[in-house]
């Protein structure tokens, strides 16, 4: 009976249920600390794992001590923190009260708790309404996600992910271990299935490609995609909009955190024609990496990404309609990028080299300045925390 109902009704119980049983948060918890816990994916390959893992580096270069918490195999690792340590939990407002309730106690209890939570909409369901009662403060990667969650009445600090800090360690692999045409300009259009692929918008994006260089064989597009098991019909929709192009490759292998890197570097465009993102860690990661990024000029990713450093494309401003139910809300709104802009500006690219490099080494020295872990610092000082040395 339970999968028989709806997929949109099963999500909004069980946040409601889960948020009635798991006890809410105190007023009063400890002001001062020494370290900090984090809980999150870190055994998973999402976004928001990543966000956890990027995370608990940058504290460990600035001197924080840090334990971490995997919400997946209930392990307790890091360093050892001193009592009352603010807890920050990298899980999503509606599953947050089922986290805390798996966990231990004495990892919930007698602490401050933070949600860091990323949110791809001007405005956020009412599904996260229940969580707010489970943390005193909100932390978001963006603006644009922090203006969203302003409406569940909590404290809401923006902490950016301090990707220009934690630095980028891509492996050796070539073009020749990927597959990649040695002289072709090659485009990596990198996403999760698991994240919406109306909101990442890999239909359009081929469309674009095939009309800006249509089978050109020294053009190349790579449609790096993961978590591809469970959505074969997303899938199927996929190879049926590359209908064949020998110069489109769809690759699903799922990489480790290096060489997912290495495959950045070894392209010469990154390409996010994305309906929203409420940070966008891929493009930060290829701009970190020196590449020419062009990217849908709304939501998070416009906040550290201009034509200084990139390759904005307009857009127009749609209902929010998404056949998952997650990101379906009409009554807001999500950016549909100008195709014929998003055309021109691949085959501008594309064609001037000396432009790619240009843009690849003020996006580095953008996100070396913008995403270098100072909102982090502050978050975490305010949270009471000092580092060890």
């Amino acid at each position: 009976m339970w999968r028989k109902l709806p997929q949109q009704q099963r999500r909004r119980f069980f946040a409601w249920a889960t948020a009635g049983v798991t006890p809410g948060v105190k007023a009063s918890y400890p002001r001062h600390a020494a370290g900090v816990i984090i809980a999150g994916e870190f055994s998973r390959g999402s976004g928001l794992g990543e966000g956890a893992r990027l995370m608990v580096a940058a504290l460990r270069k600035l001197g924080i001590l840090c334990a971490t918490w995997d919400i997946e195999t209930h392990r307790l690792d890091g360093d050892s923190v001193g009592p009352g340590a603010p807890l920050i939990v990298h899980v999503n407002a509606p599953m947050l009260p089922a986290v805390l309730l798996r966990m231990p106690r004495t990892l919930r209890t007698g602490r401050k708790i933070i949600g860091y939570w990323a949110w791809e909409l001007p405005v956020v369901p009412d599904t996260w309404t229940h969580a707010r009662r489970h943390v005193h403060e909100i932390w978001a990667p963006s603006r644009f996600t922090a203006d969203a969650l302003v409406s569940l009445g909590r404290p809401v600090r923006v902490v950016e992910h301090p990707v220009g800090l934690v630095g980028q360690a891509p492996s050796t692999r070539d073009r020749a271990f990927f597959g990649l045409p040695e002289k072709a300009v090659t485009v990596l259009v990198s996403f999760n299935l698991a994240s919406s692929m109306v909101r990442k918008n890999p239909i359009d994006t081929i469309a674009a490609f095939r009309e800006a260089f249509g089978d050109r064989q020294d053009r190349v597009l790579i449609l790096k995609i993961s978590h591809t098991d469970h959505y074969p019909e997303d899938m199927a929709a996929i190879r049926s909009a590359v209908n064949g192009a020998s110069n489109i490759q769809i690759e699903t292998h799922l990489y480790n955190g290096a060489d997912r890197l290495a495959l950045m570097r070894c392209c010469d465009i990154v390409l996010s024609l994305h309906r929203s993102e409420g940070f966008g860690l891929v493009v930060a990661e290829a701009m970190a990496l020196g590449r020419c990024v062009i990217a849908t000029d709304w939501s998070a990713t416009a906040e550290f990404m201009d034509s200084t450093c990139g390759l904005p494309v307009d857009y127009n401003l749609i209902p929010a309609h998404d056949p998952r139910g997650v990101l379906d809300m009409p009554q807001t709104c999500w950016a549909l990028p100008d195709r014929q802009a998003a055309v021109q500006t691949l085959r501008l690219a594309a064609d001037h080299p000396d432009l790619r490099a240009r843009l690849g080494t003020a996006a580095q020295e953008r996100v070396a300045k913008h995403l270098d872990g100072t909102s982090l610092l502050k978050a975490i000082h305010a949270a009471g925390v000092e580092a060890w040395r």
